[in-house]
């Protein structure tokens, strides 16, 4: 075969290059969530407790307010009671799953309303600059001079207890931490070259925010606020173990720390399952937020 056919030959039969598919910003980041055992894990521990809140009385094997003084402080697996009975003799069991509803509800949703809020004043503050900034940041620092545990015993001692107020307080303590990074991300994205460019294109304010700042404001800040959440059901839980959250007899785990800490030295397996409860919750919250934190940390 001559030199030209066999040439020919091979660029017939030769396998054409692999093709490379690149991926996107949000598709990397969710492989690099699933590469991480320990997010996927604290990710599914979490599932499972928003699915038995949700799923609560379906799952709940007794009436969480049921009481019986002949079976109180029953031993874990003692009388038909898989983990035991509390001070009133309630099914622990059935009360910690209710428990997760409000657990749950309190501190999740103060986080995400000072998410919003915090936010939208960070990027205005950090945009917009001058005495708009100074005005905000220094209210913010106001905030800051208190320490979060007085301060959201203070506001909810001044509003009362109940379910809302705590939700109003822990929102006001979780602001201002959400503004500072918010104001700090925005000053930084203020001045690179595509939102100059975009200046440039007779831009206006609210469309630069809409387009260019926003997109990489809420990764870091959405970051941030996962890693309160942790924080958030620690103060929820204190909240109530002082008597300025929920009121009895609604299932909480720190109302239920309060009503059973006089059983510590009689039962202390059933005193300690809420603080074991409340314990799982806050590592895994702060396990997730940092793997979250690492796979969205993208630098090549």
């Amino acid at each position: 075969m001559s030199a030209p056919l066999a040439s020919a030959a091979a660029a017939v039969f030769t396998e054409p290059p692999p093709v490379v598919v690149s991926r996107g910003y949000w598709a990397t980041v969710f492989a690099r969530v699933l590469r991480d055992k320990v997010t996927v894990f604290c990710a599914l521990v979490l599932i499972c407790m928003l699915l038995m809140a949700i799923f609560a009385p379906w799952i709940a094997p007794k009436d969480p307010t049921a009481t019986s003084m002949l079976k109180r402080l029953a031993l874990i697996g003692s009388e038909g009671y898989l983990l035991g009975t509390d001070e009133l003799g309630r099914d622990m069991l059935s009360r910690l799953i209710y428990g997760a509803r409000l657990s749950l509800f309190i501190g999740i949703v103060p986080v995400i309303n000072a998410f919003l809020i915090g936010t939208l004043l960070g990027v205005l503050a950090g945009f917009l600059g001058g005495r708009v900034n100074t005005v905000i940041m220094r209210t913010i620092d106001v905030f800051f001079a208190f320490p979060s545990v007085l301060l959201a015993i203070a506001i909810s001692g001044a509003l009362g207890a109940g379910i809302f107020n705590s939700i109003v307080s822990l929102t006001i303590v979780f602001i201002p931490p959400i503004t500072r990074v918010a104001e700090s991300v925005t000053t930084q994205v203020r001045g690179l070259d595509f939102v100059e460019a975009a200046r440039a294109s007779g831009a206006n304010a609210l469309t630069i925010i809409r387009v260019h700042i926003l997109g990489n404001v809420l990764g870091p800040v959405f970051i941030y606020a996962t890693s309160l959440m942790s924080v958030c059901m620690i103060l929820a839980s204190g909240l109530s173990f002082l008597g300025l959250g929920t009121k009895p007899p609604a299932a909480e785990w720190g109302l239920m720390l309060n009503t059973l800490r006089t059983a510590i030295y009689t039962n202390p397996w059933v005193a300690a399952l809420p603080g074991v409860m409340i314990f799982t919750t806050s590592i895994c919250f702060n396990m997730m937020s940092d793997g979250l934190r690492q796979a969205m940390d993208i630098k090549e």
